[in-house]
C-alpha cells in the first residue's frame, strides 16, 4: 500500500477530484452497470427538475440521497438504471421568454407565432445542462447524462398521450383556451390524453401567490391601478400564469377547467382538485368546442393562409381530395401551357383563379377533376433567350454551333421558374398538380402531335404552300410577328403612283397604282381594287392623260405639264399640288363601280413574268383595299405581301399547293429571273426600278415620306414580307364544320363566342403549321429528293420499324439523322425528314390528347371524356389556343374540343394603360397578396369586368376593398358566434352543440325562418350560375347576403344570441347562425379556400362526423323553398326601416329619441299582417316608435302619379312615345291602382308593365296638421308615416336609450369583449333625483335587456369589487350623471356565513377569502351543476361546509338586489 500523509495535511476535495478523474478513466459507472445488467432490477425514478435554472442544495439533497439507496440497492444485488431527466416544459421556460421578448399577453405569443415562441422556448432549455453535470458529478452522484431523457423529447410526449389514453379516464371542461397543453405535474404522473393549457404544479396557497386578485383577497382597484401594475417586469411566484399581464387571469381560465371526471365518474369539488393536483391524480381532458377569435381589426389574412397553406401541405390536401373523388364521375378541364420562361403575372393569377373556381365548385358537385399543370416548353421564347445568352445573329450562326448543342441549351432554360410558378400559383390558393405536369418537350406529348399530324395527313388536309412572312435578308430566315414588331425605326422610303394602261380601253386610259416598295414591282401580277368604291376616269386638263383612280383619292394626282406628244407618259419628279388644285386640274370623263373594273386587263409594267399573260394581270377586288392613302388601286406581288398572296390565289392568279416563283433569293437579292436587277440587293434596287418605270414613261408621280419600319432585332437590318415554303392544314375545307361545333359549345361571356370567334371561324383561312426553326416538335414528314415519296409517320414504333433505329428523342438534333428506304427501291435513294418545325400553336391545340398520350394509351378514358367539360384563357385566345383546339378536335373526331368555355379579359394597369414592369405601373401579385391575402385578390379579379371579356384597370385598393367590405364583416358574424358560443360555458351552461338542421327548420322565430330560407336561395342561386358558368354574379350576390347577414339577422337578434331570451332559444339561434355561416362556408370554399377552411377548421370541433377539410365536403343541396314570402317581407321592412330613419334625419330627430306612432301604408295586406305581427318587435325597436299602424289603403295618405320611364320605353315605343307618355302621365288613381294590381296595362297598343311606369306617392298630411307634425317617406312600393309630435310620456323611454348607448361606449372604451360579464352602477349628479329614481323603475326591463344586467346604485359597490372603468357624463338630455363598470362580485350574507361556520369569525373569513379566490364564471358552473349548492373541504380549521347560492352567497351584485327588492319590494 502506498504511504498515505498526515491528516493534518490530506485535501479531501483534491482526493475526490483524483478519484472522479479515475472514474472517469475506467468508466466506472458503465462498469458498475454492466457487471450487475445480469441481476434483479431496481427501479429508480429520478424527478426531472427544471432545466432553465442553476443546481441548488435542494437539489444536492435530493441526488445524495437517490445516489445512497441506489449504490446501496446496487451493492445488495441488484441492476439499477439511472438517467438524468429534465422538466422543459411549462411555466418556468415561457416566463423567461417572456421576460427576455417583453411579451406582455397571449396575443403578444399569437402575434409572433407560437411555432416562433415555441422556438425560443426550445432554445433555453437545455443551457445549464453542462453545469448541471459538472455540480451533480463532484457530488459523487453516479447518474447517467449521456442517456437522459426530456419532457419535450417526442418519445415522452408520445407515451404521456399513448398512456393517458388507455387510462380511459375523462374530462368534462368548462372552456378551451386556443391551444391546451399538459401541466409539467401531469407530465410527471397521470399522462394527459390531449394538448391542454398549463396548470399550477403544486397545492394553491394564497399565502404563496401574489396580490393578483386571482388567489388573494381581491381588493377595490381601478383598471388605472392595474395597468400600472402591469408594466413591472417581475411579479413573485403566483400558479396563475397571467396574473401579470392583462386582465384576464390564469387563474380565470384554470378554473373554467375544473369541472371534472374521474376515473369512477365522481365530481370532485374544487378543494379536492387542489388537493389532487398536487397528487397527480386528476386529469384534465380537452373540451371539443370552438377556439376562440382575435378581432375583425388584428386577423392577419395573409398570415392565417400561410397557415393553410402548411397545413395543406402537411394532410396532402389535395392528394386525399383525389382520393376521395376518385370513385366519382371524371370532369375533364384542360389547362392551356403558358411559356415557362417568364414568370406568372396577373393574367395568369386571374385565369388559373377562375380554372381553380370552376374545378373546386365541380369537385363539390360530385366529380372527380384532375388537375395537372402544363408547360409550353418550345418556340420562339425559349430560342429568343437562347440567341439573346449567346449572341447568336443568324441562322448559320446556330449551324455552326450545331443543332444538337442549341436545342440542349433551349432544354436548359425552359423549367427555369418552375419553381417560381409553383410558389406563386400554390400561394394565389389553387389547387394543381404540378409533380404531374405536362410538357410539351416529353417524348410521349411529342409523339401524340406526331399522330395528330399523321391523321390530318391521311385525311388529306395538308398541304404544302407558301406564307409571306417578315423576312430578315441579315439572318436568312423568317421571323415572327413578335419578332417583327420588337426593333421598329423611322426611316426615309420612296413612294411612288404607277401607270398600268388599260388592254382596250377606247380612250387609252391607265390605272394609277401607288406603292411605297418599288422593288415588288418587277413581280406585280395583279392590281386590286374595292368592289364598293366609285371609281373615276379623269383627263388631266393641262397634258392630257387620262387615269382611272378612286374617286375619293382623286386628289392625290400630280396637275404638272407632261411632254407634248406623250400620251400617258411619265411627268417630271416634282411635288404635285394638293386636293382642291389638283381635283380642279381634271376633267371627270366618267364615273363607275369597282365591281365593273374586275377582270380587265392592263399592259405588265416588266415581262419578266409573261409566261402567265392568261391568268395575270388583270384587276381584282378585296376589302383590304382602302381609301386613306394611294390611289384606291394596289399593285400585288404575291410573293412579297400576305393580302397580295391571298388575293392572288382566292383569283386563280396563283393556286393552292404549287411552287411560288420567288424571283428574291435568301440574301434578298433579285434571281436570274430578273435580268435587269439580278444580283442587286433588293432595298438598294429601288432607285434604278424607278428610273426603270420613269423610262417606260409609266412613272406618275414620285416622292419620299418617313414612317416607321420594322428592322431585324439580330442583324439590324430591314425585313422584307417574302413568301417562304410551309406546311398547311386545310382549315378551309373544315369552315362548315367548325361553325356547326362552334355552335355546340357554351361560352361565356356569349357575345365573344356569337362575334368575334364566330367571324374568325366564318374567315378562317388554312394554317401554316411549319416553322424554319430548332426547337420545337419537328415535322414528322419524310421526302425523297426528287419530291415523289412522301411518309408521314405517326409514331416513334412506326419511325423505328421503317428506318430501323432506335429512337429515344424526338428532337431535331436526335432524328434529322434518320433517313427512310425510298419504297420505290434502293436505287430511288432514302427519304430525309424535312428541316421544319412545328408551330408551338400546333403543340398546344394537341394538347386534349398528347398530355394523356393518347392514343397510344388512355384510349379508353379519352374516348368516354372527350370533348372535355371546361377551358379558361384571355381574350386574346380566341385566335390562339381555343381556335386551335377547335380546328384539330374538328378535323380529327368532327367534334369540339370543349363543351364549356370562359373567355375573360386583359388587366390593365390602374391607368389603363399594359403593364409595364419598366414604368413600375402596376403592384407585384406577390405585394397585394402579402398585404391582403389571395382570397381577397380572387375575389377582386372575380367580381370584376375581367371576367365577362372586359378590361380591368387594376387597383390595389379595389383589393382591400373586398377585405373591408366582404371578409370583415364575414368574420365578425363567425366572430359574433364562437364569442357567444364560448360564452355559454363562461356562464356555467352546457357546451355549445349545435341542433340539427332538421330541428332548426321549425323554429317558431321568424327571423330564423328568414335566414334559412335566404340560404337556401344563395345556395339555389350559386349552383345555378355556377353550372351556366357565370362566376362573376356570385359574389354581388354574397355581398348583399353577407350584409343581410350582419345587419339583420345579427343585429336584430342579439337578445337571443346573448341568451337573455332563455337558454333553449339562445343556443336555437345560436345553431341558426352556425349553420348559416357553415353552408356560407361550403358555398364560398372554391372562391376563399383559404378563408372558408380557417372558419370550418374551428366550426367543426362541435359537429361529429365532419370532413377533415373543407373541400372534402360536399356542395350544399337546396333544401326546402327559397325566396319565400317572409323573405320579401323581411326585404321590406328594411325598406320601412330606411324610410322612417330618412324621415328622422329630415327633422333632426335621433335615434334615441323615441316617437309615439309610425303608420305603414302598402296595399298587400299579408305584408302589413307580418309589419304588425311576426316582425313587429323588430321594427318598433329599429325605429324606436311605440305603435305601429298599417294601412292598405293608398290613397288615404297619398296621391298617386304614374311617370313613364323614357329610357325603358323610348327602344320600345319609338315614334309612339309622345303619345304612350301623354297618356300615362293622364291616367287617373284610380287606373293606377287598377295597374299596380294587373301588374300590365295596354296604352297605343302598346303592353306596358311595372318597369315600363314609375309610380309616384305624394304623403297627403292630414287635415290640421304640418310636416313638421307628421311627415312621411317613400320608394314607391311602400309609404312610412311618423308622427313627430313631441310626448312628455316618452322622455323616460329616451333618456333609457342614451344611458345604454353609454354603457355599451364605455365598454368598447374598456376593451370588453361581448362575453365579458360587468355590473354598472348608474350614480344621477343632479340635485334632484326623482326623474332618475322613476327612470330605473319603468326602463328597468329595457335596460337589463340591452345591457344584460340591472343599473345598480354605487351604494352597493362591495370593497372587493374590480373596478374597471369609471366615467362622468354632462348634459345628456340635460341631465348629468356617472357611470361605474366593474367585475362581476360576490356579495355575502355575513349573518348566514358567520352561522354556517358556527359563530367562528376567523373561518368565516377564511371562507369568505376562499370563495373570493376563486374564478367568478367557474364559481357560477360548479354552483349550477351542484343544484345551487358547493361543498367547501379544503380549509383545514373549517369542518366540510355546504354553501348555499342566494343564501350564504350571491354571484353578483344584480342577483343581491334582485333579491333584496323581492323580499322587500
Amino acid at each position: 500500500m502506498d504511504d498515505v500523509c498526515e491528516g493534518t495535511s490530506i485535501s479531501f476535495p483534491k482526493q475526490e477530484v483524483k478519484i472522479l478523474k479515475w472514474w472517469t478513466e475506467v468508466k466506472a459507472f458503465k462498469t458498475q452497470l454492466e457487471k450487475t445488467k445480469h441481476l434483479p432490477e431496481y427501479i429508480f425514478y429520478d424527478g426531472p427538475p427544471f432545466a432553465t435554472g442553476l443546481p441548488h442544495y435542494g437539489h444536492i439533497l435530493a441526488g445524495t440521497i437517490k445516489d445512497i439507496v441506489t449504490r446501496y440497492q446496487t451493492m445488495t444485488g441488484h441492476h439499477v438504471t439511472r438517467r438524468f431527466g429534465w422538466d422543459c416544459h411549462g411555466l418556468p421556460v415561457e416566463h423567461e421568454i417572456d421576460m427576455k421578448l417583453r411579451i406582455k399577453s397571449r396575443e403578444d405569443v399569437i402575434k409572433m407565432g407560437i411555432g416562433n415562441y415555441n422556438e425560443e422556448c426550445r432554445s433555453i432549455v437545455t443551457r445549464y445542462v453542462g453545469e448541471w453535470e459538472k455540480v451533480i458529478t463532484r457530488t459523487g452522484m453516479w447518474i447517467d447524462f449521456k442517456n437522459d431523457y426530456k419532457t419535450m423529447d417526442l418519445n415522452f410526449m408520445e407515451s404521456v398521450w399513448k398512456l393517458m389514453h388507455e387510462t380511459g379516464l375523462t374530462l368534462e371542461v368548462a372552456a378551451a383556451p386556443l391551444f391546451l397543453t399538459p401541466s409539467p405535474a401531469l407530465e410527471l404522473y397521470q399522462p394527459p390524453p390531449l394538448p391542454l393549457f398549463c396548470q399550477a404544479t403544486s397545492p394553491i396557497s394564497l399565502a404563496s401567490c401574489a396580490p393578483c386578485g386571482c388567489c388573494s383577497p381581491p381588493r377595490k382597484t381601478t383598471v388605472r391601478h392595474q395597468r400600472q401594475e402591469e408594466k413591472s417586469r417581475w411579479r413573485p411566484p403566483c400558479c396563475c400564469r397571467f396574473c401579470w399581464r392583462g386582465r384576464k387571469t390564469a387563474a380565470e381560465k384554470k378554473e373554467r377547467l375544473e369541472k371534472l371526471h374521474l376515473a369512477g365518474g365522481s365530481r370532485q369539488t374544487t378543494g379536492n382538485h387542489h388537493k389532487r393536483l398536487h397528487l397527480g391524480y386528476i386529469v384534465l381532458l380537452r373540451l371539443q368546442a370552438m377556439d376562440d377569435v382575435c378581432e375583425g381589426t388584428s386577423i392577419s389574412f395573409p398570415k392565417q393562409e400561410e397557415k393553410i397553406l402548411k397545413w395543406w401541405t402537411e394532410v396532402k390536401a389535395f392528394e386525399t381530395q383525389l382520393e376521395k373523388t376518385k370513385h366519382l364521375p371524371e370532369y375533364i378541364f384542360y389547362d392551356g401551357p403558358p411559356f415557362a420562361t417568364g414568370l406568372p403575372h396577373y393574367g395568369h393569377i386571374l385565369a388559373g383563379t377562375i380554372k381553380d373556381i370552376v374545378t373546386r365548385y365541380q369537385t363539390m358537385t360530385g366529380h372527380h377533376v384532375t388537375r395537372r399543370f402544363g408547360w409550353d416548353c418550345h418556340g420562339l421564347p425559349v430560342e429568343h433567350e437562347i440567341d439573346m445568352k449567346l449572341g447568336i445573329k443568324s441562322r448559320e450562326d446556330v449551324i455552326k454551333m450545331g443543332i444538337a448543342n442549341y436545342n440542349e441549351e433551349c432544354r436548359s432554360i425552359v423549367t427555369r421558374y418552375v419553381g417560381e410558378w409553383e410558389k406563386v400559383i400554390t400561394r394565389t390558393g389553387r389547387w394543381i398538380h404540378f409533380n404531374n405536369d405536362y410538357k410539351t418537350m416529353d417524348l410521349n406529348f411529342m409523339e401524340s402531335v406526331w399522330w395528330v399530324f399523321s391523321q390530318l395527313y391521311n385525311k388529306n388536309l395538308v398541304y404544302r404552300g407558301f406564307k409571306v412572312m417578315p423576312y430578315s435578308t441579315g439572318c436568312k430566315t423568317p421571323l415572327s410577328n413578335f419578332e417583327a414588331n420588337s426593333n421598329y425605326k423611322d426611316v426615309l422610303d420612296p413612294e411612288i403612283m404607277v401607270a398600268f394602261p388599260i388592254v382596250g380601253d377606247e380612250d387609252g386610259a391607265a390605272f394609277v397604282a401607288w406603292t411605297t416598295t418599288p422593288w415588288t414591282l418587277p413581280s406585280n401580277l395583279a392590281l386590286c381594287v374595292n368592289s364598293t368604291f366609285i371609281y373615276v376616269k379623269v383627263k388631266g386638263k393641262s397634258d392630257g392623260k387620262i387615269y382611272v383612280v378612286a374617286e375619293s383619292r382623286l386628289s392625290e394626282l400630280p396637275i404638272e405639264k407632261g411632254k407634248k406628244g406623250v400620251r400617258n407618259g411619265s411627268v417630271d419628279e416634282t411635288k404635285g399640288p394638293k386636293a382642291k388644285n389638283s381635283v380642279v386640274a381634271y376633267e371627270v370623263l366618267d364615273k363607275f363601280p369597282g365591281s365593273s373594273l374586275v377582270g380587265k386587263k392592263y399592259v405588265p409594267l416588266f415581262d419578266y413574268f409573261k409566261e402567265l399573260s392568261d391568268v395575270a394581270f388583270r384587276v381584282v377586288a378585296d376589302d383590304y383595299v382602302t381609301s386613306d392613302s394611294g390611289t384606291g388601286i394596289v399593285h400585288c406581288a404575291p410573293a412579297f405581301g400576305e393580302d397580295d398572296y391571298r388575293v392572288c390565289m382566292e383569283n386563280q392568279i396563283i393556286n393552292k399547293g404549287e411552287n411560288l416563283i420567288m424571283p428574291v433569293d435568301d440574301d434578298g437579292c433579285f434571281t436570274e429571273r430578273i435580268t435587269d436587277f439580278s444580283g442587286r440587293y433588293v432595298k438598294e434596287a429601288d432607285k434604278d426600278i424607278i428610273q426603270a418605270v420613269k423610262e417606260k414613261g409609266r412613272l406618275v408621280k414620285s416622292g419620299k415620306f418617313t414612317h416607321s419600319y420594322p428592322f431585324c432585332w439580330r442583324s439590324d437590318t430591314p425585313l422584307i414580307y417574302r413568301a417562304v415554303p410551309s406546311w398547311f392544314v386545310a382549315v378551309e375545307k373544315l369552315k362548315g364544320q367548325l361553325l356547326e361545333n362552334n355552335e355546340k359549345t357554351k361560352w361565356v361571356p356569349a357575345f365573344v363566342k356569337e362575334k368575334r370567334f364566330h367571324n374568325w371561324l366564318e374567315n378562317a383561312r388554312d394554317w401554316a403549321v411549319s416553322r424554319s426553326r430548332f426547337w420545337g416538335t419537328p415535322l414528322p414528314i419524310w421526302i425523297s429528293e426528287d419530291g415523289v415519296d412522301i411518309q408521314v409517320i405517326g409514331s416513334v414504333e412506326e419511325l423505328e420499324t421503317l428506318s430501323g433505329i432506335k429512337v429515344t428523342d424526338l428532337h431535331r438534333h436526335k432524328i434529322d439523322h434518320i433517313t427512310i428506304p425510298s419504297p420505290r427501291g434502293p436505287e430511288f435513294g432514302v427519304l430525309h425528314r424535312v428541316e421544319d418545325v412545328f408551330d408551338c400553336w400546333f403543340e398546344s391545340g394537341s394538347m386534349p390528347y398528347a398530355y394523356i398520350h393518347y392514343p397510344f394509351e388512355n384510349e379508353e378514358f379519352f374516348h368516354n371524356n372527350f370533348p372535355g367539360h371546361f377551358v379558361a384563357e384571355g381574350l386574346d385566345q380566341t385566335r390562339g389556343w381555343f381556335y386551335t383546339l377547335m380546328v384539330l378536335s374538328t378535323a380529327l373526331f368532327g367534334k369540339p374540343a370543349f363543351r364549356n368555355l370562359i373567355c375573360n379579359g386583359l388587366v390593365l394597369a390602374e391607368d389603363g394603360k399594359k403593364m409595364s414592369k419598366r414604368l413600375k405601373n402596376y403592384p407585384s401579385p406577390m405585394e397585394v397578396i402579402d398585404a391582403y391575402g389571395a382570397d381577397a385578390l380572387r375575389l377582386y379579379i372575380i367580381n370584376s369586368p375581367v371576367v365577362r371579356a372586359e378590361p380591368l384597370h387594376f387597383k390595389k385598393d379595389g383589393v382591400y376593398g373586398v377585405v373591408k367590405d366582404v371578409l370583415l364583416p364575414w368574420y365578425n358574424a363567425y366572430k359574433f358566434l364562437v364569442e357567444n358560443a364560448n360564452r355559454l360555458v363562461v356562464e356555467g351552461l352546457a357546451p355549445f352543440v349545435p341542433h340539427d338542421r332538421v330541428t332548426l327548420v321549425n323554429s317558431p322565430n321568424v327571423l330564423d325562418q328568414w335566414i334559412n330560407s335566404a340560404t337556401q336561395s344563395l345556395v339555389h342561386f350559386v349552383r345555378q350560375e355556377m353550372d351556366a358558368y357565370r362566376l362573376y354574379t356570385v359574389v354581388p350576390y354574397l355581398l348583399k347576403f353577407i350584409d343581410s347577414l350582419t345587419n339583420i339577422y345579427v343585429r336584430f337578434n342579439r337578445k337571443r344570441l346573448k341568451g337573455r331570451t332563455g337558454e333553449n332559444d339562445c343556443i336555437t339561434a345560436l345553431s341558426t347562425l352556425y349553420h348559416v355561416l357553415l353552408t356560407v362556408c361550403k358555398v364560398m370554399a372554391p372562391f376563399t379556400p383559404f378563408f372558408t377552411e380557417v372558419l370550418y377548421h374551428n366550426m367543426r370541433k362541435v359537429a361529429t362526423g365532419s370532413e377533415e377539410s373543407i373541400h372534402f365536403c360536399s356542395f350544399p343541396q337546396v333544401e326546402g323553398k327559397g325566396g319565400s314570402r317572409m323573405e320579401q317581407s323581411v326585404h321590406r321592412m328594411m325598406t320601412i326601416i330606411d324610410l322612417a330613419r330618412n324621415v328622422r334625419e329630415r327633422h333632426n330627430k335621433s335615434l334615441k329619441t323615441p316617437l309615439r306612432e309610425m303608420i305603414v301604408v302598402h296595399p298587400d295586406v299579408e305584408f302589413l299582417d307580418d309589419i304588425a305581427g311576426k316582425l313587429k318587435e323588430y321594427v318598433l325597436e329599429e325605429v324606436n316608435v311605440k305603435s305601429i299602424v298599417t294601412c292598405n289603403d293608398p290613397l288615404m295618405y297619398a296621391s298617386l302619379r304614374a311617370e313613364p320611364d323614357f329610357s325603358v320605353l323610348g327602344k320600345r315605343v319609338g315614334k309612339s312615345m309622345r303619345v304612350v307618355a301623354d297618356a300615362v302621365k293622364a291616367m287617373s288613381q284610380e287606373e293606377i291602382l287598377a295597374f299596380e294590381k294587373a301588374g300590365e296595362i295596354t296604352i297605343a297598343t302598346h303592353s306596358l308593365k311595372p318597369t315600363d311606369i314609375k309610380i309616384v306617392r305624394r304623403f297627403k298630411c292630414p287635415d290640421g296638421l304640418t310636416e313638421e307634425q307628421m311627415d312621411a317617406s317613400g320608394d314607391g312600393d311602400v309609404l312610412v308615416i311618423l308622427d313627430l309630435c313631441p310626448d312628455e310620456s316618452l322622455m323616460e323611454a329616451g333618456f333609457a336609450r342614451e344611458v345604454v348607448s353609454r354603457i355599451q361606449k364605455l365598454r368598447k372604451t374598456s376593451a370588453l369583449k361581448p362575453s365579458d360579464m360587468v355590473e354598472v352602477y348608474f350614480k344621477s349628479l343632479d340635485q334632484d333625483t326623482s326623474f332618475f329614481a322613476q327612470m330605473l323603475k319603468s326602463q328597468q326591463v329595457y335596460i337589463k335587456d340591452a345591457i344584460g344586467s340591472l343599473l345598480l346604485d354605487p351604494s352597493l359597490t362591495p370593497e372587493h369589487a374590480v373596478i374597471i372603468a369609471e366615467e362622468t357624463y354632462h348634459n345628456i338630455s340635460n341631465c348629468d350623471f356617472q357611470l361605474t363598470l366593474s367585475r362581476p362580485a360576490l356579495v355575502f350574507n355575513d349573518t348566514a356565513i358567520l352561522e354556517l361556520c358556527t359563530g367562528n369569525a376567523k373561518n368565516a373569513r377564511a371562507l369568505k377569502v376562499y370563495l373570493l379566490s376563486r374564478d367568478h364564471s367557474n364559481l357560477k358552473s360548479e354552483f349550477r351543476l351542484g343544484n345551487r349548492k358547493i361543498k367547501v373541504d379544503c380549509i383545514e380549521t373549517l369542518p366540510d361546509v355546504d354553501v348555499v347560492l342566494g343564501e350564504h352567497v350571491f354571484l353578483t351584485v344584480g342577483d343581491y338586489y334582485s333579491a333584496i327588492t323581492k323580499h322587500n319590494p
